[in-house]
């Protein structure tokens, strides 16, 4: 069918979520038709509830592990449970919306010969034997352990979009997404900038794994969205994967003291048993960011974390 408007059609599945719903918003802002597509597993209608009224902006109940037939000319495929809570509770569900959800949005984009972006992760490179982690390294991953529905699902879903690429030259774009924070947050989603803000607002002690050693490295939100949407622009042969992620590191347990001091808490730290599988290093390699988007992060943890207590600290009782 041929296009009225020169308007970008733009698909995000997943797009009520934390990444989506701040996605949608930067799409609207740059001119873009929006069709928002979420099953509401782990996202919220209040996400979204602001852009509702907006005249380019569709928001449709849908699961992505069922097809779907729309017509867009770019498609970011988000959906996914990201935190282990979530995607812990069904995990057959979470290798399900990875493989099929990309099978489904694999095969719309080629109908409507749209460009399609999807959402990987640093959990692609499991607990890593090399530090920063670059694109080129495989990854260590346990493909029977109680992360592998995500881990597994997300890397299953990578050979699927380069399978696509190399057999019908769909034109792909692959963002191995590290830890990112910020407002929109679910509160109980277990990752470790919820859930410290949330202890510490309420008083409660502080829950530290191990003996809080491990290294994460923190991105905020807008940074992350930003790297998405330059990632989308780039040519055709530019396929990635690409880091998108901060390259500083911190101990989570220098994460749990800054948390307590900017939110003037009197919570306590409690130590607890290492999860199984749980990484002890996490640190991107943005080299190949910075050379093919132009892109690094701008916001520092101190003013991140800042937005996010305030986000946190507005929600209701």
């Amino acid at each position: 069918m041929k296009k009225v408007s020169n308007r970008k059609r733009v698909l995000v599945t997943g797009g009520a979520g934390f990444l989506g719903s701040h996605l949608c918003e930067r799409l609207l802002e740059a001119g873009d038709d929006v069709l928002c597509v979420d099953n509401f597993y782990s996202a919220t209608r209040d996400n979204v509830t602001h852009l509702l009224a907006h005249p380019h902006f569709e928001l449709m109940r849908h699961d992505v592990t069922f097809p779907l037939y729309v017509e867009v000319d770019e498609i970011y495929n988000l959906a996914c449970p990201a935190s282990p809570v979530h995607y812990q509770h069904d995990p057959v569900q979470t290798t399900k919306t990875s493989v099929h959800g990309a099978i489904n949005m694999l095969g719309l984009a080629k109908r409507v010969k749209a460009k399609i972006l999807q959402a990987s992760t640093s959990e692609v490179y499991g607990d890593p034997e090399v530090h920063p982690q670059p694109e080129s390294y495989r990854g260590s991953v346990n493909p029977i352990g109680p992360r592998a529905c995500y881990d597994e699902g997300k890397r299953c879903a990578e050979t699927l979009f380069f399978d696509y690429w190399r057999q019908h030259r769909l034109p792909i774009k692959v963002a191995r997404i590290f830890n990112t924070y910020g407002p929109r947050m679910h509160p109980n989603d277990g990752r470790v900038v919820s859930n410290f803000i949330v202890q510490a607002l309420a008083g409660e002690p502080i829950t530290v794994y191990g003996e809080g050693l491990q290294t994460r490295s923190f991105c905020y939100v807008d940074d992350l969205v930003d790297g998405l949407i330059r990632l989308m622009a780039t040519p055709v042969e530019e396929t990635g994967p690409v880091n998108l992620g901060n390259p500083h590191e911190h101990t989570i347990l220098e994460l749990a003291k800054k948390v307590i001091a900017m939110t003037g808490s009197r919570s306590k730290i409690e130590y607890r048993p290492l999860p199984s599988d749980d990484p002890l290093q996490r640190r991107p390699d943005v080299g190949k960011a910075r050379a093919v988007l132009g892109w690094a992060p701008t916001t520092s943890i101190d003013r991140g974390l800042e937005k996010t207590i305030a986000y946190f600290s507005s929600l209701p009782g």
